[in-house]
C-alpha cells in the first residue's frame, strides 16, 4: 500500500567464445546465490571478462566487486584495471563491441538515459537480446511506463531491440521468443526501418 516492492534482476552469463560476460549482477542480498550458481556452471568470477551493467540500480549492480579483473561496462561508462575508463561512442549511439560479429553493447536509452543492452548475434536461437529492464518482462505493457525515466526514448529503443531480436532476455523474467509478422530480415543497429514484430 505504501509503494513498497520487492525486486531482483535477471542476471545472464554469456559464454563460449572469448569473452565470458556477466549482464547485470543482482542485488548484494543475491551474492552467495550468484556465486554458487556459476559454480555449478564452472565458472569462477577471474573467469568473467567483461560484466555489463544494463543500468545503475541496485538490484542489477550489487555484486559489481566481485569482479574486479572483469571490464566492467555500467550504462555508458567503460573501464577496467585499476579505474581505467576507455572512451568509447555509447552515449553517441555506436556499438562497443566486445567480439566482433558476436557480442556488442549498444545504447537503448529510455528506462534510464544511460541504459545499454548486449546483443548476442549468431547463437542457435538467432539473435538474443539481453535487455535489462528495457523490457521489465514478456507481457509488461502496463508495468514499464511508470517505471520509466524517458517513455519515448523507450518506446523507441523497444521497437529497434523488437526489430532485431529472436529473443529477448528481460530485466525480471525467463527469455522470450519475438515472432515476425512480417519481413524476417534481422535488423541491424543503425538501421532506421523496424520491421513489425510481436512477442510472445
Amino acid at each position: 500500500p505504501d509503494g513498497t516492492l520487492r525486486a531482483d534482476c535477471t542476471v545472464t552469463l554469456v559464454a563460449g567464445g572469448p569473452v565470458t560476460a556477466l549482464v547485470d549482477t543482482g542485488g548484494p542480498w543475491g551474492q552467495r546465490r550468484l556465486l554458487g550458481h556459476l559454480a555449478e556452471l564452472g565458472v569462477s568470477p577471474r573467469d568473467v571478462t567483461h560484466v555489463v551493467c544494463t543500468h545503475g540500480h541496485s538490484d542489477h549492480v550489487g555484486n559489481v566487486n566481485l569482479f574486479p579483473e572483469a571490464t566492467l561496462v555500467m550504462g555508458y561508462d567503460v573501464c577496467h584495471g585499476d579505474g581505467c575508463y576507455v572512451p568509447n561512442g555509447l552515449a553517441k549511439g555506436w556499438p562497443y563491441v566486445l567480439d566482433p560479429g558476436h557480442l556488442e553493447v549498444v545504447a537503448t536509452p529510455g528506462h534510464t538515459l544511460g541504459h545499454v543492452s548486449l546483443v548476442v548475434k549468431a547463437t542457435s536461437l538467432g539473435t538474443v537480446v539481453v535487455a535489462g529492464d528495457l523490457f521489465e518482462a514478456e507481457e509488461d505493457e502496463e508495468q514499464w511506463r511508470a517505471l520509466s525515466e524517458d517513455p519515448e526514448k523507450q518506446e523507441r529503443s523497444r521497437r529497434r531491440v523488437v526489430a532485431m531480436a529472436d529473443v529477448i532476455v528481460p530485466g525480471h523474467g525467463p527469455p522470450f521468443r519475438v515472432f515476425r509478422e512480417r519481413g524476417d530480415s534481422e535488423v541491424s543497429w543503425g538501421d532506421e526501418e523496424e520491421a513489425d514484430a510481436t512477442t510472445g
